[in-house]
């Protein structure tokens, strides 16, 4: 069996049947008119369908160009001729033309059909437009076969291939490795592959800065509502500062000589509130020996130079202490 005419026998099987509506109109000549007519013409439409069945199958079976597209039955038949697959000998598949008086002149052809099977001089065919009305087998004798045409033996032109083009990737190639050409190509294309990966490093950057400013606010603002340790005060000790121990008197003084001062003469209290003074200008001062360079201590030392002076200079110049 011809391969390619097998392949129109099982569309024409599942079209046994249709026929023609009363004016002539087909669905095969219709899709003729839309599809191969270049101009449309409306003709198509209820005109004598055979061939145009033939055509209609030969596109459902995606093989148009080895069994032709055609509504002339004499065109087809001598397309085949021309493209060397023409012939006498019946087969299964093959395309067959007649003229019904027996000529077997190509131009006088008036139908045709394909055939299903051979037996003998006896062929089984199915035919549109049989009867001149359906879609249908039929059986008839080689008396009135012009000849046959052979699709399988249309030799079509392969497609050009540029030799540089290489087929689509399938799908367990995807995510391979690249290897030899490939990888040159890949190392070669490397700038703009790199692209999207230096905008994301770019943008990490920004973002770490950014990140960084604001973890650097917060740290301030957290700084500045922290309380702060109250500033070191100094307390600056005067003159009538009194020690919690007992002062220390004077080199050979002692209690009893000052009770006797303060009971037998006016000198004696004196001499006793400026030993006390001494003694505790001793006491103070040796416990801030290490402050004397510090500025106010300065003024608290002129201060008291001369508050000592003011209080010594009522005795001095009493008559009893002269």
């Amino acid at each position: 069996m011809d391969p390619i005419g097998k392949k129109l026998l099982d569309i024409a099987k599942t079209e046994l049947g249709y026929t023609e509506k009363g004016d002539g109109y087909t669905k095969f000549g219709e899709w003729y008119r839309k599809n191969v007519d270049g101009d449309h013409d409306e003709y198509f439409s209820t005109a004598p369908w055979c061939d145009m069945f033939l055509a209609w199958a030969a596109d459902k079976a995606h093989v148009t160009d080895q069994a032709g597209q055609f509504a002339s039955t004499v065109d087809h038949a001598q397309w085949f001729k021309k493209n060397g697959a023409w012939g006498h000998d019946p087969e299964p598949g093959a395309i067959v033309f007649y003229d019904w008086n027996g000529s077997g002149d190509i131009d006088q052809i008036d139908h045709v059909g394909i055939v299903e099977k051979v037996d003998g001089r006896t062929l089984h065919t199915i035919e549109g437009n049989a009867d001149g009305y359906k879609l249908m087998r039929k059986t008839r004798d080689m008396d009135t076969v012009v000849g046959f045409g052979y699709p399988s033996k249309i030799k079509v032109a392969a497609k050009y291939t540029p030799k540089h083009a290489a087929p689509a990737p399938t799908v367990d190639k995807v995510g391979a490795p690249a290897t030899g050409a490939q990888a040159h190509e890949t190392e070669h294309n490397a700038p703009a592959e790199q692209l999207p990966t230096q905008d994301v490093v770019l943008g990490g950057i920004l973002a770490f800065i950014l990140c960084g400013t604001v973890a650097l606010a917060a740290g301030r603002a957290a700084a500045a509502k922290a309380p702060t340790a109250p500033p070191i005060r100094v307390r600056k000790r005067g003159k009538h500062h009194r020690p919690s121990t007992p002062v220390a008197l004077p080199a050979g003084v002692t209690p009893a000589d000052l009770d006797a001062a303060d009971a037998g003469t006016t000198l004696m209290p004196a001499l006793s509130l400026a030993a006390a003074h001494e003694a505790e200008d001793r006491e103070f001062w040796g416990r801030i020996a290490h402050l004397e360079e510090d500025k106010e201590l300065d003024f608290w030392n002129t201060l008291h130079a001369e508050l000592t002076e003011s209080d010594a200079a009522p005795y001095a110049n009493a008559p009893g202490f002269r």
